[in-house]
């Protein structure tokens, strides 16, 4: 029974680029670049993946991941990942997503220091720098109360300029609080169990973003502020960007 494990939520199908885990960049899947990278990054800590599929399992296993079959019938991947911690026995989980490629072992402690405190989940956001990625509703906004705490997480741009009718540049994007949330977390497992039985929330249901379900239900998220580049891969561009990256 490992104190903190990391356990990456892996689900088959995605609407926006259908079975992107599977995507073969440079004769590797996206999945086992995001394994690799995190075994060599944060080393420390036990590796698991919450797959949905056995078509996802298969190359994990036979890299010598370890991968844990859960349910397809799964909303969120915070779901899945309260499934498998059935079998790991955590008592606090680091979820990385499973289409981060370039996440760093600094973030990963960050996150599984953040959830040793007093709060029951813990997350990441790092400064905008574009107005068009500000302007992206693939590209969630989180603004923080003066404690570090989330207040809310949105697709819409927040904070709005009132003052400039919406209308930002690249320099005021960065002049303000505005800030890009990562899909990282860390719970400790007694939230994990609450949250698999708490009804889907209703701002969860409109922005699809699971953890507003955690804000709507009175419970704080601790957010984590990070420099380090990142590369979510969402559409095939983004599958291409992180191949340039890889030089």
């Amino acid at each position: 029974m490992p104190k903190t494990a990391i356990i990456v939520p892996c689900r088959l199908e995605s609407t926006r680029f259908p079975r992107k885990l599977l995507h073969v960049i440079r004769g590797k899947p996206l999945v086992l670049w995001v394994a690799e990278r995190i075994a060599a990054q944060a080393p420390e800590f036990s590796l698991f993946f919450a797959v949905d599929d056995a078509l996802l399992r298969a190359p994990l296993e036979a890299a010598g991941f370890r991968a844990i079959l859960t349910s397809a019938k799964h909303q969120s991947g915070t779901d899945r990942i309260a499934e498998a911690n059935h079998t790991v026995q955590a008592e606090q989980i680091v979820n990385v997503q499973a289409d981060e490629p370039l996440v760093t072992g600094e973030q990963i402690r960050s996150l599984a220091k953040l959830v040793a405190g007093p709060v029951a989940m813990a997350t990441l956001a790092t400064p905008f720098l574009a107005a068009a990625d500000f302007n992206n509703p693939n590209q969630v906004k989180v603004v923080l109360r003066n404690d570090g705490r989330a207040l809310y997480f949105s697709r819409s741009p927040m904070p709005y300029p009132r003052d400039r009718a919406g209308v930002v540049d690249d320099a005021w994007v960065r002049a303000h609080p505005c800030l890009r949330h990562l899909g990282l977390y860390a719970y400790k497992a007694d939230l994990l169990e609450r949250f698999a039985k708490l009804p889907m929330g209703r701002m969860e249901q409109i922005e699809k973003l699971e953890q507003l379900r955690v804000l709507e239900n009175g419970y704080e998220i601790a957010v984590g502020l990070t420099s380090d580049p990142t590369i979510g891969v969402d559409t095939p561009e983004d599958a291409e960007k992180f191949e340039a990256v890889l030089g």
